[in-house]
Formats: structure tokens, C-alpha cells, sequence
């Protein structure tokens, strides 16, 4: 039994933003089931958008991304995160972080998908993200425990509050973990997908958590599809940043044709449900898809990251052409929280891709989760720092030693029937085959200490599984992400209508902003 004033379960952007500005006052321990690494944050090849430019403004952001999101953002969540976007920056470039920079020795600002102004941030070409882990790991250097390869199995839950959580290392060690709070940062669920840009450790393990803890989620059928992932007709190699199609590359079919010529006046810069929907539509017709880098200047030089990839895998840059396929990218959804990262289980927090607080609606627009991660973290952090916790002096609950048998099925048959039925296009018949499917599987009232880190991350890929089928059965809609082909348009409502999930009330609906 250990007690810290703070435990963060994960290390992406979120969970080291707060890690840092809590380690002012608080002892902070970071668990992460695999190395410290292996998150989407360290990924991630697109930049972080901010309205920098004297020629923008946050609230021409502001309106790109309500647009975007297709009129499902929670406008209240989005304006903190987007007008607070550039002072967080500006911070991270005083302390050290060295953005890309142009000729002139200014912010090489990029466009990428969605927004109408150049705004995008990177540092080191399309390696972002790891330039951002790499600078935050050496922040919190000497000021916070990680424990690398430590699997999360539970969240510890008394008298409707978050006391820590439940972890089990690769000796099959379990250790209860006390905390004042509790801060989920685990990322989204990828991996669900056979079809995925995600870290192969991103399996819905926080979702799943929370769910299991009786916290509300919110928005579990908006699940995003990136357009381009790098492919070599069986497998998916790795994203292909949507910054190339920003500097002029542009999506073609097996014959030549521009997909995207009259389906979006941002043609190749559409939202990405567009793109993705689109590309379906051709690999439907049983036509492949390339992205045509041939007005792309220096692209190793401005790719240096995909470059490699391409090279790694055998990809031929001669012709110009890329093949890609759509993946499963973003989870919009997640564990309802505020902008303070306050989830509805008191004492337990959630922030970036875990998390929902609406600012994404319905589909993401390209550059604001690490945006999302360094504004959120910080005022998550700020909360917990305004409080004060009390620590329990024992044990109030303990994973239990059983269902070590129990039938599961493979994770890459979940994946196969995520993407057929759950995918970038659904109907109710697929939607309720594998909502039957899932029923022969006792995962919602297992124990967990017994069973080996692969058998709880399928128990959690399961969990998640059914909650976003079942968002997506009960929004009769097409909005964002969210296509249904029984119902492919919108129901015209404009105002943010949550489908909400919490253990034993299966499910409300809530209307409003």
C-alpha cells in the first residue's frame, strides 16, 4: 500500500503538463503501462494551432473548429481552451521549446485541414510531438516518480470518491495506490481498430476505468478517421500528417481523378469525416487511393519523419504517389469532464484525448489535441492545487484473485469487427451484430487481479467496445464522424445533444450548451 498526493495514469502531453505545474506543491507519481514513450502525444506529426499571427485571431479559430465539429462543440469549454491557446504557448517557447521557424526567423505557421488560416505550430518538422515529450520529460526530470511498465488496473472508488487506483507490474504484483486525486490521461482507444494511426497501447483503458467507477461519458460515437495512413495493401505502416496535403499534395484514385473535387470547397483541407468518407467511398468502388506529393517543395527536408517511413517500408517516391487509407485516428469522446478536468466521481480527474469536454463536437479539427492537452493540463492542474485532499489510513477495496479462465476473444478479431461494423460507415443491422456479439462475453462484472495486462486490456478494449456501439445505435443521426448510412443526414438540431453513458443508467440524453 503506497499513498502520493497525486497519481497520473498515463504520459502524454496532458498527464506531463499537469505533472509539472503540480510537482510545484504536490508528490506526483506517473504510471504507464508500457515505457514512458508509448503515447499518440509522442507520435504526433501534426503541429498545435494557435491563432500567433497578428492577422489572426482566436476567435476565427473559435468558429473553425465550431464548424469543424459540426455544431457539437460545447461553445463555454471551447472558448477557455482556445482564447487561453496562445498565452500557454508563449509559456512553452519562454521555457525552452524551439517552434520551427521560416526565413525570416518568425513562427513557421502551417494550414492543415479545417482551418482557414495558416495558425499551426511545429517543432521539428512532422515530429511534434516528440520534440513536445522530449522538452516535458526534461521539466519534470528529478521532480516526478514514473513508473514505466505498470498496468493500471482499476481506479480504487469509496463513499462515491476517487481514493487511487489499482496497478499490477510485469512480476503480476498488485499494489493498492492512494492519492488525494486522481488524474486520468490515458489517451483514447485506437487500437480498437485494425485500422489505426494510434500507439498500439492506446485499448480504451481509461474510458473503461471511469466506466467501471460509475463516472458519466459522454459522446462515445464520435470516433475520428484520419484520411491517410501510410499503406501497403494489407497493413497500415503509419500516419502520413495531414501538414503534407497543407503544403499541396492532394488525394487521387488508381485512375488519376481528384477525389475531392466537388465534394467540399476546402477540397483536400475538408474536415477529415469528409476526407475519410470520401476515400471510403472510392475503396467501395474498388479503387485505391494515393496522396500526389508532386507540389510538395523539399518534402524530405519538411517530412523528414514520413521520408523515413516511406523509405523503411519500400514506398517508391519516383511517381509522386503515397497509398493510403483511412484509420482510426481520435476519440472525441469520453469521460465527461470540465475544462478543470473534473470528472462526475469526485476526486478523479480526466484530461486530453480521455477525456470529453466538448470542444471537438463531433469531429476534430487537425492540431488541437496537443493543443487540448497543454491548455487542459495546466488548469487541471490548477484545480487540484486550489484544494485540499484527505488520504485514507486503510484499505477500503481490493481487486480480487478470480476469473482467471474466463473466455475472451483475440484483440485482432475486436478490431476486425470494430472496423466492419463500427467503423467510418454504420447501419443498425452491423450495429446490432456486434452488439450481440459482444453479449457472449461476461466482461462487466469480472475480477481483474487474476488475469494476465493483455486479458484486462481486452476486458477494457470490450467495454469500450459496447459503449461506443451503443452511442452510435442510439444517435439516429448522421453528424461529424458519426455517418450512418440509415440515416445520412443531420436531425437539424444545432444545439449540443449528448448521448451519456454511466454504469447501471445505461443511457440519458441531455440537450443544451
Amino acid at each position: 500500500m503506497a499513498f502520493d498526493d497525486v497519481i497520473i495514469i498515463g504520459s502524454g502531453i496532458a498527464a506531463l503538463i499537469a505533472a509539472e505545474k503540480l510537482a510545484m506543491d504536490k508528490n506526483v507519481i506517473i504510471f504507464t503501462k508500457a515505457s514512458k514513450t508509448a503515447s499518440n502525444s509522442f507520435h504526433a506529426q501534426g503541429g498545435i494551432a494557435a491563432a500567433v499571427h497578428p492577422d489572426d485571431h482566436w476567435e476565427d479559430h473559435f468558429q473553425d473548429t465550431v464548424a469543424a465539429g459540426c455544431q457539437h462543440s460545447d461553445l463555454e469549454n471551447l472558448q477557455m481552451l482556445i482564447e487561453n491557446s496562445s498565452g500557454h504557448l508563449f509559456d512553452l517557447a519562454q521555457k525552452g521549446l524551439k517552434f520551427d521557424l521560416n526565413a525570416d526567423g518568425e513562427w513557421d505557421l502551417g494550414r492543415e485541414g479545417g482551418h482557414l488560416k495558416r495558425r499551426i505550430l511545429h517543432a521539428g518538422g512532422d515530429a511534434t510531438g516528440k520534440a513536445l515529450i522530449a522538452f516535458m520529460f526534461q521539466q519534470i526530470k528529478n521532480k516526478v516518480t514514473i513508473i514505466e511498465d505498470t498496468m493500471v488496473v482499476d481506479l480504487i472508488v469509496h463513499d462515491q470518491r476517487c481514493a487511487g487506483v489499482i496497478t499490477k507490474n510485469t512480476s503480476g504484483e498488485i499494489v493498492d495506490h492512494f492519492a488525494g486525486a486522481t488524474i486520468l490521461a490515458t489517451g483514447g482507444c485506437g487500437d480498437l481498430y485494425s485500422y489505426t494511426s494510434n500507439d498500439s497501447t492506446v485499448t480504451g483503458d481509461g474510458i473503461a476505468m471511469a466506466y467501471r467507477a460509475g463516472a458519466q461519458l459522454t459522446d462515445m460515437e464520435f470516433v475520428q478517421f484520419h484520411p491517410t495512413l501510410l499503406f501497403d495493401g494489407e497493413n497500415t505502416l503509419g500516419l502520413v500528417s495531414e501538414a503534407v496535403r497543407g503544403e499541396g499534395a492532394f488525394l487521387v484514385n488508381g485512375d488519376g481523378r481528384l477525389i475531392m473535387e466537388g465534394v467540399h470547397s476546402l477540397k483536400d483541407l475538408a474536415p477529415r469525416d469528409i476526407v475519410a468518407r470520401a476515400i471510403f467511398t472510392e475503396l467501395g468502388a474498388g479503387k485505391s487511393i494515393y496522396l500526389n506529393i508532386a507540389n510538395v517543395k523539399n518534402f524530405s527536408y519538411r517530412f523528414p519523419s514520413i521520408f523515413k517511413l516511406c523509405m523503411e517500408n519500400g514506398i517508391d517516391l519516383n511517381g509522386n504517389l503515397l497509398p493510403v487509407i483511412p484509420g482510426a485516428h481520435f476519440m472525441m469522446g469520453g469521460v465527461k469532464a470540465t475544462h478543470t478536468g473534473q470528472t462526475s466521481v469526485v476526486d478523479l480527474y480526466a484530461v486530453g484525448e480521455v477525456a470529453c469536454t466538448g470542444v471537438h463536437g463531433a469531429n476534430r479539427v487537425a492540431s488541437n489535441s496537443l493543443l487540448e492537452g497543454i491548455v487542459f493540463g495546466n488548469m487541471t492542474a490548477d484545480a487540484i492545487l486550489s484544494k485540499k485532499y484527505k488520504a485514507f489510513g486503510q484499505n477500503p477495496y481490493s481487486v480480487k484473485n478470480r476469473s482467471k479462465d474466463m473466455f475472451l476473444p483475440t484483440k485482432e478479431t475486436i478490431k476486425r469487427k470494430m472496423m466492419r461494423h463500427v467503423g467510418i460507415v454504420r447501419n443498425e443491422e452491423g450495429l446490432e451484430r456486434m452488439l450481440g456479439w459482444l453479449e457472449q462475453f461476461y466482461y462487466s462484472h469480472c475480477d481483474l487481479g487474476g488475469l494476465s495486462v493483455e486479458r484486462i486490456e481486452i476486458i477494457n478494449m470490450l467495454t469500450t467496445a459496447e459503449l461506443i456501439a451503443t452511442a452510435a445505435l442510439e444517435r439516429m443521426e448522421s453528424r461529424g464522424a458519426h455517418y450512418r448510412s440509415d440515416y445520412p443526414t443531420t436531425n437539424g438540431v444545432e444545439v449540443r445533444q449528448e448521448v451519456m453513458h454511466q454504469k447501471e443508467i445505461k443511457l440519458s440524453e441531455e440537450v443544451g450548451r
